[in-house]
């Protein structure tokens, strides 16, 4: 059963950070390419940020610069760093895998950026 457990969101101040991590089990990571998405209120799903099995990293343009994501095959864990952060930026986050036709979903992790 492939499960992805996302965690370290939270309230923060504008311009602040955090990390959030997705820790998958189920799957051969390493194999996996593996995504962030959002869901702000009111909007559109959109995917934020996206890495390949092999590394290769692609963003949404609103995020290039502030947003990195990166992984760890020995931890199976993605992770989506998030600096500068605004409060448009104000989303439930969610960790997506996705190895042609197989797709999964984590259950999500509030993120709000408020003063």
């Amino acid at each position: 059963q492939v499960q992805l457990v996302e965690s370290g969101g939270g309230l923060v101040q504008p311009g602040g950070s955090l990390t959030l991590s997705c820790a998958a089990s189920g799957i051969i990571f390493s194999n996996n390419n593996m995504g962030w998405y959002r869901r702000a209120p009111g909007k559109q799903r959109e995917l934020v940020a996206r890495i390949t099995s092999g590394g290769t990293t692609a963003y949404i343009d609103s995020v290039k610069g502030r947003f990195s994501i990166s992984r760890d095959n020995a931890k199976n864990t993605v992770y989506l760093q998030m600096n500068s952060l605004k409060p448009e930026d104000t989303a439930v986050y969610y960790c997506y895998r996705y190895l042609f036709p197989f797709e999964s979903w984590g259950q999500g992790t509030q993120v709000t950026v408020s003063s």
